[in-house]
């Protein structure tokens, strides 16, 4: 699959943050649902002119209803002499366009080789949920879950260590046709702050759908002392759903940032991420 720049197009990293709450998640909607990318390509087609002409965003990692980003990345391609004509006066044009609830921080020539997807070598998530027996502070409560029963910190960082590293996370991903589960899942911690506040980070090359809530799902379910720290990495070995593995609501999620390699490593990693992956001594049947 070829991903060249068109000639006559410049490839522009676009960096922004959004508040979910009121998004039916990143993509496009057929029934045209409120989404984070429809929002941004309106407001682009609008403040550059482009009346006719929809300039499609291809962003790092597609979030979910409900989900926030605070370090989200994407790029589009736009026609040369657009580019060179609004560049300057771009990203302001889009706040004042754009939803309080979505904000473009930069806008940037991208280097030779990026795509927002294909190029990252790293999301990392956090989670953040409270046991306070009185609920979640009501200023955060769009960010934050409140889980009703004590949560013993030490023992889902026992669990999650165990969750570390290459694996086919396919008990805790919601399967798509065609797609693979394997993931390097390279951190998965969690601290309680003086607040209270429990924040998990969650780190992986990348992630399958609804893997990131279900892993903390689980991480809940020993937090609370319904299972101990060796369930988690049991469910993960028999590679198929449980039901007592529970997806937690969307509103607690945040994708913090995205991570890149060097420039001239950015078109190796744009291939190598497209292939297919297999767990090292896995059978073809």
């Amino acid at each position: 699959m070829s991903d060249e720049v068109q000639p006559g197009f410049v490839r522009v990293r676009m960096d922004l943050s959004y508040d979910g709450s009121e998004f039916s998640g990143w993509a496009k909607q057929a029934r045209g649902q409120r989404t984070v990318q429809a929002e941004i390509e309106d407001a682009l087609r609008t403040v550059t002119r482009s009346k006719e002409t929809t300039y499609e965003l291809t962003v790092a990692g597609r979030t979910d209803a409900g989900v926030h980003a605070r370090g989200q990345v994407a790029h589009v391609d736009l026609p040369v002499e657009l580019w060179a004509e609004h560049q300057e006066k771009l990203l302001k044009r889009l706040a004042g366009r754009l939803s309080k609830d979505v904000r473009v921080w930069s806008l940037t020539e991208a280097p030779e080789g990026f795509n927002a997807r294909f190029s990252a070598i790293w999301r990392r998530y956090a989670y953040r949920v409270t046991d306070n027996p009185g609920g979640v502070d009501p200023l955060l409560r769009h960010h934050v879950l409140w889980h009703d029963w004590p949560l013993d910190v030490d023992a889902m960082n026992e669990a999650a260590q165990r969750l570390v590293g290459e694996h086919d996370f396919a008990a805790y991903c919601k399967k798509r046709e065609g797609a693979t589960t394997i993931r390097t899942l390279q951190e998965l911690s969690l601290v309680r702050g003086d607040d209270g506040i429990i924040t998990a980070t969650v780190r992986a090359d990348a992630f399958c759908h609804n893997m990131v809530r279900s892993l903390i799902g689980a991480l809940l379910f020993v937090g609370d002392g319904h299972r101990g720290p060796d369930w988690p990495g049991k469910v993960l070995a028999a590679g198929v759903r449980d039901s007592a593995v529970h997806v937690v609501r969307p509103h607690g999620l945040t994708l913090e940032e995205v991570g890149y390699p060097a420039d001239e490593l950015l078109a190796a990693r744009n291939k190598e991420a497209r292939n297919k992956r297999s767990l090292p001594g896995a059978g073809c049947c």
